[in-house]
């Protein structure tokens, strides 16, 4: 395939040609055509992306818990793999809120430029500020309750309630999994058939992505950019900070996270780890998909770490559909730069609910490239905060999206090794690779 014609690339073109179209309309007063023509697509796009969001959730979660029913007879190598996999995923967040509350990197955004996005979104932020007073005054089990639906076609038509969505998936998953399997095979495969389709549109609206991109950044330049191209520079600047605090947590969960939990719950050598899983990192990488991974993922996990197959088996494809460290831990340093962008500020009350959002979302986040978007629009609409945000960090979403999932995919393997030891079921590494060559699994 040309490299052309690879989504990343076509994403890098659309944000330059952006970039370039921005600077020349603000330069030459054709804001008001880029209002009326250009920046519409990029709205279009994003609506796509919470259209899908809803089925997204719903199907991928309810097939995923469903494919538990194996959960009896490994019950105890279920409950482990799932508060692992839970807990690695709130530290991640929690790591990347800590990290973009120390480095600030949407204070680098000019204070002019944040003044001029503040009134830009002014109605709804001001309706955000609204809705977290009212949040504050709400009782400390609140939270808990609204989680708790009275009405599930309420739930699926409105964005910010995907918590309710999530639990709504989770519930029918139990039932399935209570369910002989003859009498929920038929309702188990209609889920499954709507995740195919929805991870199928996924894909559809990603090959607009390139167009979205152009559209939401040549139609945020010439909204705030103004006379003043010096602007856009120093929001270009602002942009590389903000992708150097998402780097440097991501680093922090692979180079310190991933290494304490192998040396405290396993036998398992760090270095050793990493050599063993490498291959599976970088096609990771390429390939911006777990799902995509998993079989060399599997491979390495079996014949060089020493992972038994029965652990394989079942945590590492379980890992693909709900472990997400790396687009966790990026939605959270994104959706509170978005916000210091915009000058709006996130209390404790709000990050809190970024981690269990994250958490819980990352659940039901398709092993596919472009999915973390649609989870950050969803968080973005739990805490208030504009959505339209969102044109500030798609241009660099490619790229970090290539590290996040060398992230996730290093979870997963990480996951698997622990689970294995706790088992017994942890062999001798062996990293000789003239031994044998990397096959397809299964």
């Amino acid at each position: 395939m040309p490299w052309y014609r690879k989504l990343h690339w076509q994403i890098i073109i659309g944000l330059t040609l952006g970039l370039i179209y921005g600077v020349i309309a603000a330069s030459q007063g054709w804001g008001q055509f880029t209002t009326d023509w250009i920046a519409p697509w990029g709205t279009i796009f994003v609506n796509a992306l919470k259209l899908i969001a809803v089925p997204l959730v719903l199907a991928s979660l309810v097939t995923g818990v469903a494919s538990l029913s194996d959960l009896r007879k490994l019950s105890r190598i279920g409950g482990k793999t799932i508060a692992i996999y839970i807990g690695t995923t709130a530290v991640a967040v929690t790591i990347g809120l800590l990290v973009v509350n120390i480095m600030k990197p949407g204070h680098r955004v000019p204070q002019e430029m944040r003044a001029q996005l503040q009134e830009t979104y002014a109605t709804r932020a001001a309706s955000g500020a609204a809705a977290a007073r009212e949040t504050q005054e709400r009782g400390p089990l609140q939270m808990i309750v609204d989680i708790v639906p009275d009405n599930a076609t309420t739930s699926f038509g409105d964005n910010r309630k995907m918590l309710q969505v999530v639990f709504i998936a989770l519930f029918i998953g139990i039932g399935l999994i209570q369910l002989p399997a003859d009498k929920g095979k038929p309702m188990l495969e209609v889920f499954s058939s709507l995740n195919d389709i929805v991870i199928r549109l996924v894909d559809l609206i990603m090959l607009a992505a390139p167009v979205g991109v152009f559209a939401l950044i040549a139609g945020t330049i010439t909204s705030v950019a103004g006379d003043d191209l010096g602007q856009i520079l120093e929001l270009i600047g602002a942009l590389g900070f903000y992708s150097l605090a998402v780097v440097f947590g991501l680093m922090i969960q692979m180079f310190v996270t991933y290494p304490l939990l192998l040396r405290s719950m396993s036998p398992m050598n760090p270095l050793t780890f990493f050599k063993g899983i490498f291959p599976a990192q970088l096609l990771a990488f390429s390939s911006s998909s777990s799902a995509a991974t998993l079989p060399v993922t599997m491979e390495r996990c079996e014949e060089k770490l020493g992972v038994h197959e029965e652990i394989t088996s079942f945590v590492l494809p379980l890992g693909a559909t709900i472990n997400m460290d790396g687009t966790g831990l990026y939605q959270g340093v994104a959706a509170v730069f978005i916000a210091q962008a915009l000058g709006m500020s996130l209390g404790i009350g709000a990050q809190i609910t970024i981690i269990l959002t994250a958490v819980l979302a990352s659940i039901g986040t398709a092993a596919v490239p472009g999915a973390g978007i649609i989870m950050l629009v969803i968080i973005l609409e739990a805490i208030h905060v504009p959505t339209e945000g969102i044109a500030l960090i798609l241009g660099v979403d490619r790229i970090l999206d290539m590290l996040r999932t060398a992230t996730n995919v290093t979870g997963d393997a990480t996951v698997a090794t622990v689970v294995a030891a706790s088992e017994g079921l942890l062999g001798t590494p062996n990293l000789d690779e003239s031994a044998d060559q990397i096959r397809t699994h299964r």
